[in-house]
């Protein structure tokens, strides 16, 4: 079986790393699943000296009133006897600090920067590792101290404000609570156990320690609450004996006042028989094989949530992309893997899988035939224009059976109406296709890595379209220049030929003035009716053209070219189309390392939990 130190220390090295790589807290975080020690206590309590003694160390900042303004979270890791004691902070990660004078210097300079030198506090902690042969594995969370009243220079909410941020780290369940009560206060008004028995009303996971024993009055003594008589919790309350005032003062060292704590309690006719149980090195192996304790219980969960994070993070690093070869025939396939991605995109825009190509049928059955029916051959076939038309077509000798010439010219010119629709339906489809391709592009996940790559299709699918577009043009153009080219005769040969002469004696000797008005309008009716007939054939036959050359193209060949441009491209272009978003390669690199660190925690724990 592991021993117990090895076991918390990995704990206490993988919550390091999870601390490093921004993994220490929110809910589901392997942070959050490892245990961990709060100390909770109010201002005054002597919560500082009880984390200097478990130190062996004088680092913490000292003062009047509200000392601790951010939580400190501080990881002990044992080292090898002789080896030299030394401390880290995460803001400051490539600095060891030898002198603790400077330790305190720096929590203080650090608690400053984000609360300035002020008495506000802050939730953002600050993490701090201790390397020393004089402690135990060990984490601790330092938490301001509770407060009753605000004092000047605090806002009024800061007694609510610190029990919130004290809360929010006691209320986990993976959290140990040390709660620290003076013993020459009444316990029942101890601001730490009526917290502690707020959030753990069964008192397993809350330890007492009892300060400044050594204060009492004379004739006084805590045994009634370090024998549990006053108040009983799971597990034994510890008493402690700080330094005093004139120790602090002379720069008694933390292991020198460790040995007269030990005098102490040995000492005292009312401790000596609770000697073993009490001082603040028996705290540490108290914790220590409590939290070893409770690591062992809560393996398979912390092995379940390892595994189940491993799988969320192999999911994400396979929707962001793994790396890519530095060869370039691995850029090559890299990059037609991504057009090849885009077109599956886009083509599930235009056949329905996805929505948009709908928008291209919407110009077919309402754009194309609203432009048709506002065409103006009301006015182009009114009576008085169709008599201009025929007066000038006939010339000086009037037509003697129909006038065909005019037919041909009204027929002509309102054909040429057609062209306007055609060319805007061509237009509007181009316009879908083109945002079907800036859709499709945004959509396509595994584009997402690569804004060069994006800039390089969106332009050689915009060339594609603008290609399609022209040939589309010119085949709707032609189909109208078509319909002018050859008339249909048949329909011609069905209408009646002899013109209606005008019953009007006075009449002038003008052609036109020779035919009665329903000869005028006859003629307009009839060049209506077959222009009518062009326009339900173009109705058909646009949209038919315009799927040809454009929609059809756009599915089958829309990167061709593309295509065979990068087959071209030397190595060092491969490479500059595949220029990544530094954001996304951020948080690869970020998901990566977070996944080597969950995997090389759940071999460790495996190995060292039940070897």
């Amino acid at each position: 079986m592991a021993t117990m130190e090895s076991l918390i220390g990995l704990v206490n090295r993988i919550q390091r790393a999870c601390t490093v790589l921004g993994d220490h807290g929110g809910e589901g975080s392997l942070w959050e699943a490892l245990p961990s020690v709060a100390v909770v206590g109010g201002q005054s309590s002597g919560k500082s000296s009880v984390l200097e003694s478990v130190v062996g160390r004088d680092f913490l900042p000292r003062g009047s009133g509200i000392v601790t303004r951010r939580p400190l979270v501080l990881q002990l890791h044992k080292t090898n006897d002789g080896q030299a004691e030394y401390a880290e902070f995460l803001h400051a990660p490539r600095k060891k600090f030898s002198d603790f004078a400077s330790v305190r210097k720096e929590i203080q300079d650090e608690t400053d920067r984000i609360t300035g030198k002020t008495k506000h506090i802050s939730n953002i902690p600050i993490h701090l590792s201790i390397y020393s042969p004089n402690v135990v594995n060990l984490t601790l969370i330092d938490l301001p101290g509770l407060t009753k009243v605000a004092v000047e220079g605090q806002p009024d909410s800061i007694v609510e404000d610190i029990e919130n941020m004290v809360r929010s780290y006691v209320d986990k369940p993976n959290c140990i609570i040390l709660a620290i009560s003076p013993a020459n206060q009444d316990i029942a008004t101890s601001d730490a156990i009526k917290l502690a028995r707020e959030v753990d009303p069964s008192g397993d996971r809350t330890f007492g320690v009892l300060t400044k024993l050594d204060l009492m009055d004379k004739g006084t003594n805590a045994l009634d609450v370090l024998e549990g008589r006053s108040y009983r919790l799971q597990h034994p309350w510890v008493g402690i004996v700080n330094r005093s005032q004139a120790d602090i003062n002379k720069n008694v060292d933390m292991i020198a006042a460790r040995r007269k704590e030990v005098e102490y309690f040995e000492s005292s006719s009312d401790y000596s028989h609770l000697a073993h149980k009490m001082g603040s090195e028996y705290l540490a192996k108290l914790l220590s094989q409590h939290l070893e304790m409770v690591i062992r219980q809560r393996i398979p969960s912390i092995i379940a949530l390892i595994n189940k994070t491993i799988d969320e993070l192999n999911a994400e690093l396979d929707r962001l992309g793994r790396p890519i070869g530095s060869d370039g025939g691995a850029q090559l396939y890299t990059i037609l893997d991504m057009c090849r991605a885009f077109d599956r995109v886009f083509r599930e825009h235009l056949d329905g899988g996805r929505p948009g190509g709908d928008r291209i049928y919407g110009v077919f059955d309402n754009q194309l035939p609203a432009a048709l029916k506002k065409l103006p051959f009301d006015r182009h076939l009114a009576t008085q224009n169709v008599r201009k038309v025929v007066s000038e077509a006939d010339g000086y000798q009037p037509h003697l059976i129909a006038p065909e010439q005019a037919y041909r010219r009204l027929i002509d010119s309102s054909l040429g109406y057609f062209k306007g629709p055609a060319e805007a339906s061509v237009d509007a489809v181009h316009m879908v296709l083109k945002d079907l391709v800036r859709k499709s592009i945004g959509e396509t996940e595994e584009l997402k890595r690569f804004p060069s790559l994006q800039a390089d299709i969106a332009a050689a699918a915009g060339e594609a379209l603008e290609r399609f577009r022209d040939d589309s043009r010119k085949t709707v153009l032609r189909l109208v220049d078509m319909e002018s080219s050859y008339l249909t005769v048949e329909f011609f040969r069905k209408l009646p030929t002899e013109p209606e002469k005008s019953s009007n004696p006075t009449a002038s000797n003008s052609n036109t003035d020779r035919y009665s008005e329903n000869h005028f309008r006859r003629i307009g009716s009839n060049v209506s009716a077959y222009v009518g007939m062009i326009c339900d054939t173009l109705k058909n036959s646009i949209p038919k053209a315009v799927v040809y050359c454009q929609v059809r193209e756009a599915k089958r060949n829309l990167l061709n070219r593309f295509y065979a441009l990068l087959g071209k491209k030397e190595k060092q272009q491969l490479g500059a189309m595949l220029d990544e978003d530094p954001g996304l390669m951020e948080k690869r690199d970020g998901l990566a390392k977070k996944l080597e660190l969950y995997k090389k925690a759940r071999d460790e724990i495996d190995s060292v939990a039940w070897k």
